[in-house]
């Protein structure tokens, strides 16, 4: 299987999985049944379905990778792991409350894409009025859309051009194995842009307490120790987890 086919299986599959994990756990729908029989009706039937099966795990193994090039998630996580190390709190919020609430975040603002995927794709899919490729390439339009509103133009012309892929009339001929990963070089310099602004303030209190330490003599105290507390109430004051995510918000519509 090429990298393309990867991407364009992935692009339905990534998406059903959050639909079904999502509906399985608010609505607690029960998860159907999967019978698995090995063998075939003859020696080139079995050949064909495991080499299917094969390249289906090999997808579902590269699923979560492309989850975080091809959604939100990549901004998020990094975001949120920037307003930790700027406070100086280490290890607080702890690493799996960051990535629990980088998912919640990812559901949220992907929610219309992944609506959009199963009503257009998945459930004809289901219900056998579409074919496998039809469906793939249906499903892999949404997430097209989405990216290419947040890909900057030259990370994207960066990679059409490498690849020569020629003159692109509408983003439905964008090809993803360009787009993906131009998408990604544009949310980590989102994301580090986003980061930069919120050090600034942090930055400002170490500052203080640092020049106010050594006016006092104080230069065996180390800053952090002082300001840490500080940081803190003004992240409270400010309201600073509210503020935060408002921002990841604004910066995706």
């Amino acid at each position: 299987m090429n990298t393309t086919g990867i991407f364009k299986k992935a692009a339905i599959l990534v998406p059903c999985l959050f639909f079904l994990v999502q509906h399985t756990a608010f609505a607690q729908t029960p998860i159907p049944g999967i019978n698995l029989e090995i063998g075939g009706s003859g020696a080139e039937d079995g050949a064909a379905t495991s080499i299917k099966l094969l390249l289906m795990l090999t997808v579902l193994s590269v699923a979560p990778s492309i989850l975080l090039l091809m959604t939100s998630f990549t901004r998020i996580a990094i975001v949120l792991s920037f307003v930790r190390t700027a406070i100086g709190t280490q290890t607080m919020p702890p690493a799996q409350v960051i990535m629990g609430l980088s998912m919640i975040l990812t559901f949220f603002i992907m929610g219309p894409t992944f609506q959009e995927i199963n009503k257009e794709a998945f459930q004809p899919f289901l219900a056998g009025d579409m074919p496998q490729e039809e469906a793939f390439e249906k499903a892999s339009g949404p997430i097209k859309v989405f990216m290419a509103k947040q890909t900057r133009e030259t990370d994207l012309k960066l990679f059409l051009e490498y690849r020569d892929t020629g003159k692109i009339d509408s983003i439905e001929d964008i090809p993803l194995t360009s787009l993906v990963p131009a998408f990604a070089i544009s949310e980590l310099k989102t994301a580090f842009q986003m980061g930069f602004l919120i050090f600034i303030p942090f930055i400002i209190i170490d500052m203080i307490v640092a020049s106010v330490l050594m006016a006092m003599g104080m230069m065996m105290v180390p800053p952090s120790l002082i300001s840490l507390p500080f940081k803190i109430l003004l992240f409270i004051l400010v309201d600073g987890w509210h503020l935060v995510v408002k921002s990841l918000f604004v910066s995706f519509s």
